[in-house]
């Protein structure tokens, strides 16, 4: 027996109807009704909800595994993965067609945000943001989609609404990869390094041309050239032509000033 006719098996033993399992457990009907029929699979996060309110194990009313499903939703997000830089559109694509298998999933929901162009439509971000925020128990969703949400305010002009998302994002000193690079030995020791040195380079640069920009913002134009040639030094040092994009960049900028 699949999941779907499992959970009208146990819906008729209550003898409720799907408006009323809906309502209990903070979905549309029309969700329940797509599993009952094959249509879609519940989202995962609602596995213990459901086996709660049916009064049943998770065993008894998953009669398949669990980890397919995650697979599934894994592969799906792989695939979007690819076009995320080169095609959004497509990526968009292939996780609105997961969507409609994986209602709601918001692992599908989260990597959505990243192909939504806020700046064009930014309400589509904020009700898709302020959706997970509300629902989600992962603290990596919730900040991805507090950070996404102070975007499409800003891009709305309600900076008020963007600093109090913000506001919600806690500071963090370390990250896993900083504690594996100082905890382990040998390749995993090695690889977090690696990894967070490039992460924390980026970052690095991205806030030069942040402060660059502040005292642009200030008519303080020299220290903004100033800002912009000690990346360029940076850069230079690396020696990875991943970050010649910044090169020409900061070059134009720097140009600008001078005019």
């Amino acid at each position: 027996m699949n999941i779907g006719n499992k959970i009208k098996e146990l819906r008729k033993q209550r003898g409720i109807t799907q408006e009323q399992l809906a309502n209990s457990i903070g979905i549309s009907f029309q969700a329940v009704s797509k599993w009952e029929n094959g249509i879609a699979l519940p989202d995962i996060t609602l596995a213990p909800i459901l086996a709660s309110y049916f009064g049943v194990s998770m065993d008894e009313l998953f009669e398949f595994n669990l980890k397919e499903i995650e697979s599934a939703i894994d592969s799906i997000v792989n695939e979007a993965y690819k076009f995320r830089e080169s095609d959004p559109p497509k990526s968009r694509d292939i996780l609105e067609e997961g969507l409609k298998k994986y209602p709601d999933n918001e692992v599908l929901l989260n990597n959505l945000l990243y192909v939504l162009n806020y700046s064009k439509d930014p309400d589509k971000t904020i009700s898709i943001a302020s959706s997970l925020i509300e629902k989600t128990n992962q603290a990596d969703i919730k900040y991805d989609a507090l950070r996404f949400l102070a975007y499409a305010y800003k891009v709305k002009g309600n900076l008020k609404s963007a600093e109090a998302a913000i506001e919600q994002i806690p500071e963090i000193y370390f990250t896993k990869l900083t504690e594996m690079a100082y905890l382990l030995e040998g390749k995993p020791k090695y690889e977090a390094a690696e990894k967070q040195k490039w992460i924390s380079f980026e970052n690095l640069i991205q806030m030069m041309e942040k402060l660059a920009e502040y005292y642009e913002s200030q008519g303080m134009k020299a220290e903004a050239i100033k800002e912009r040639e000690k990346a360029l030094k940076f850069i230079d040092l690396v020696e990875n032509s991943a970050y010649d994009v910044y090169v020409s960049f900061f070059n134009n900028k720097i140009k600008n000033n001078l005019e």
